[in-house]
């Protein structure tokens, strides 16, 4: 049940690009976190990609838009979901996700750093209420947590 942040400079992928970036995001988030298959579990993983003005966007001082994409992307999930396998999964296949994404005859380098951000239980409001990782695995249908969704 990740929520994913994605910020991207300004212009920097067409509106079908981000919706393919998008779509890609979303497969990689349900298959490391092994999410069932039923589309309602589907849809609690949620994505948004935001475009900062480009000129805003600096790495080290300098804008780097002409030679990269820079892209970070922040994704928000209960603790206890991923282990370290699966967290070092995660990144690698984001990162390939937005690579894919972009033009092949653009090229530009895809920067992105990417925060794997665990929310403790009590910590998360779903629908006016406060869940825990049980609610989440029971919800999302964890295949690696199916002890807590009473299977």
């Amino acid at each position: 049940m990740p929520n994913i942040l994605i910020k991207v400079p300004q212009g920097s992928f067409t509106y079908e690009q981000q919706a393919l970036l998008s779509e890609a995001i979303t497969k990689e988030a349900v298959e490391v976190e092994q999410m069932g298959s039923d589309p309602r579990q589907r849809s609690l993983c949620w994505t948004l990609i935001e475009e900062v003005p480009s000129g805003s966007w600096k790495c080290g001082g300098v804008d780097v838009s002409a030679q990269s994409i820079p892209c970070i992307i922040q994704v928000k999930i209960p603790s206890g979901v991923l282990s370290k396998a699966m967290r070092d999964d995660y990144v690698q296949r984001l990162h390939q996700a937005v690579s894919r994404s972009k033009e092949t005859n653009d090229h530009r380098v895809i920067m992105t750093s990417i925060i794997l951000e665990e929310i403790n239980d009590g910590f998360w409001g779903a629908n006016g209420a406060i869940w825990s990782l049980t609610d989440f695995a029971q919800a999302a249908g964890y295949r690696h947590l199916q002890e807590l969704r009473g299977e």
